[in-house]
């Protein structure tokens, strides 16, 4: 019996981002006012950075120090990380 079947579709993931907003400008904004981060800095250095990142020259924690942690902050990298608004849009929260 070789009954074979047609593939109809196929689902790749492409970097965790299907069905995702992941870190797009909604979600950042959300970042900058939970962490009182001036918004207008931390875009400009997003899209001075983000292309690089995005190429996989930069670390995510790379990334992050550039767009974020280039200063002295009152929270860690990992605080920052795990926050709600990084998640906020897909928990629906």
């Amino acid at each position: 019996m070789n009954k074979s079947t047609a593939i109809t579709c196929l689902f790749v993931d492409i970097g965790g981002v299907l069905l995702s907003n992941g870190w797009d400008h909604h979600i950042r904004k959300l970042a900058a006012t939970d962490f009182k981060l001036d918004w207008g800095e931390m875009e400009g250095r997003h899209h001075l950075n983000f292309n690089l990142y995005e190429e996989d020259k930069l670390t995510p924690e790379e990334y992050l120090e550039r767009v974020v942690f280039h200063q002295q902050r009152p929270f860690t990298p990992a605080q920052f990380r795990s926050s709600r608004s990084r998640n906020r849009s897909l928990s629906g929260r």
